[in-house]
């Protein structure tokens, strides 16, 4: 199959049907897969009517026999369900390449669960809902390289990727990019506050925030040089942004960060050893 022809992409199934199920499935819809061709696992009767209405996909209530038809089975359940939700699936998808967005489950448990060792995990995060997501991947080692371009092509339709050659480092990831989202928020939502405080409309300080971010994003990613440099050379001493910098110094507000990612990724671990095989 070419890597750009979608119109002849494999049978693909989806275990769970929320967020992030439906920003992969909009995306490969974007590219020319055919609904026919989707189908998803969602015992949620009102989110099966969206996913329906939205896309035009078979959604079904339970696991049934129509499963065995998919070559891709993708598992995109919360972490405490995946192991129930396996055992009424594995019996259709022994044959199946297996990727997985679920946090902290690791592929030894989905190798047992699903009866399969053709397995990738993937750690998006929500920007994929926009085509701008970031997602890091790691292949199992029963993974032939026809299926790792499979879990690419359907990764590329949400936005960017990357493969890590350990395990354990999507754990990190986890803590990095897949809960990075919540905390650019976090600062836009103090950005904003911060604005409104010195005089600003909320909507006008809301603005000028998710601008900044976009635009020092973007110049980061173009730029050849670290983000350390591309900081120093904004930074006048003695002048606003010295201020400001001086300020979140002060206040340890690097360590703070850091400290915070690294709950992050205990917490993926925990799951891992918590609801896993």
């Amino acid at each position: 199959m070419s890597t750009t022809d979608f119109s002849q992409f494999p049978p693909i199934a989806f275990i769970g049907g929320g967020n992030m199920a439906s920003a992969i499935i909009g995306g490969l819809i974007r590219q020319g897969v055919l609904a026919s061709r989707i189908m998803v696992v969602e015992p949620y009767e009102p989110q099966r009517a969206v996913l329906l209405q939205q896309f035009g996909i078979n959604a079904l209530p339970a696991a049934d026999g129509s499963l065995a038809s998919a070559q891709v089975v993708v598992w995109a359940v919360k972490p405490q369900t995946f192991k129930d939700a396996a055992a009424s699936v594995a019996a259709f998808t022994g044959h199946a390449l297996h990727l997985s967005v679920a946090a902290g489950i690791r592929s030894s448990s989905i190798a047992t669960w699903a009866a399969n060792e053709h397995i990738v995990r993937a750690m998006p995060n929500t920007p994929a809902l926009v085509g701008q997501g970031m997602t890091a991947l790691f292949a199992r080692q029963g993974v032939t390289p026809a299926q790792q371009a499979l879990a690419e092509q359907i990764i590329g339709t949400t936005g960017q990727f990357i493969w890590v050659q350990q395990e354990s480092q999507l754990d990190a990831v986890t803590a990095l990019s897949g809960s990075g989202p919540a905390y650019v928020f976090y600062f836009l939502e103090a950005m904003q506050q911060a604005g409104v405080e010195m005089g600003l409309p909320a909507e006008q300080a809301l603005q000028l925030a998710i601008g900044t971010f976009t635009g020092a994003s973007q110049l980061a990613a173009q730029s050849s040089e670290p983000p350390a440099v591309l900081r120093e050379r904004v930074t006048s001493k003695g002048g606003t942004t010295f201020a400001a910098l001086e300020s979140m110094r002060g206040s340890h507000m690097g360590a703070h960060f850091i400290a915070a990612m690294k709950a992050a990724e205990k917490r993926a671990v925990e799951l891992g050893d918590e609801f896993g095989a």
